[in-house]
This record gives C-alpha cells, structure tokens and sequence, in this order.
C-alpha cells in the first residue's frame, strides 16, 4: 500500500469527526480525516500531521482535496488511516494467493472480498482456503 502526493501540514480545529482544519503551504484547508475516533490525545492543535493531496478531488467528486492519513506525537508518526491496516492485509493476501502459498499450511486463500455481510455481522476481509 502506497500514498500519493504526500504533504506535511499543521493541525489547526476538528469541527466534526470526519473534517479537519489543517495549515498546508501557510494556507488553512479542509481536510478528511481517515478515523471518526475522538484521537483528542493526538489530534492537538499544533501538531504536524501528514496529508494526501488528491490533485483531481473536484473531478472523483470529493469534498476535499486533502486526507489526514498521519500523525506525530513527538517522535512518533501514528496511522490515522482506519482502512490502511485491512489494505494491507488485503494486499499480503491477494499476493499469496498470487504466489499459490499456503496462509499458515492452512490453505491457499481464493476468493478475496472486502466488506461482506454475513448474517448480523460483516467482516472487513472474507476469504476461502483451498
């Protein structure tokens, strides 16, 4: 899993759990944040957090040009990317099953969906063993 256009900004206002106000070149922008958790110990103005720019956001119909994707705490840069773990999973499984290799000795994975319904529940990857 890779970003595109990756930027540093600065963390400004969270007026809602899906946006985000951000400094970016010295400019204020709205962006959408990847994690509807409160992250209220993360997410202080201030800090520096790492954007994707989305240079086509007006014609894929988007609201924003930007995702927060990241974050540093001192140190520390932390996912703020709720999707990007099932991504990668995803993607590791997807080259298994590519490879023909066994998950475990438990199988080799087929038919690889995202978001599937089973009964009440969903599951965020479902996949058969052969």
């Amino acid at each position: 899993m890779q970003y595109q256009k990756i930027l540093p900004g600065i963390f400004l206002s969270r007026p809602n759990r899906f946006v985000a106000r951000v400094e970016v070149d010295g400019a204020e922008a709205v962006c959408h944040v990847k994690n509807t958790g409160r992250c209220q110990e993360l997410l202080v103005p201030g800090c520096t957090v790492v954007l994707e720019f989305h240079p086509k956001a007006k014609e894929m119909k988007r609201k924003t040009e930007y995702d927060l994707i990241a974050v540093y705490k001192g140190d520390l840069l932390i996912n703020m990317d709720s999707q990007a773990p099932n991504q990668a999973a995803l993607e590791w499984i997807r080259e298994k099953e590519a490879k023909g290799l066994s998950l475990e000795n438990v199988g080799i994975p087929t038919n690889i969906r995202r978001e599937v319904t089973h009964g009440e529940s969903r599951f965020d990857l479902a996949f058969e063993l052969k």
